[in-house]
């Protein structure tokens, strides 16, 4: 545990502990494209927090918990 002196763990995104990642840092460990996991977010596939809008494209952070859940898959069943 860091005291108030010492450096916080950052992660890929620069935030205390990675907890949220852009659309790119997704798409790189999926191995997507951009467009797909933006794609994903406007269908309600992969939930993502929105930014405030500036450009042409919405900005999203997606927090790293979810991409974990994703990659974990549903729970295996015995059939």
């Amino acid at each position: 545990m860091a005291t108030q002196n010492e450096p916080q763990e950052q992660g890929e995104s620069g935030l205390r502990g990675g907890e949220l990642l852009t659309v790119r840092e997704v798409a790189k460990r999926l191995r997507v494209d951009t467009t797909t996991v933006r794609r994903w977010i406007t269908h309600g596939l992969l939930e993502a927090i929105p930014l405030p809008h500036r450009g042409k494209r919405q900005g999203y952070r997606i927090k790293k918990q979810t991409l974990d859940k994703l990659l974990a898959g549903p729970p295996l069943t015995d059939v």
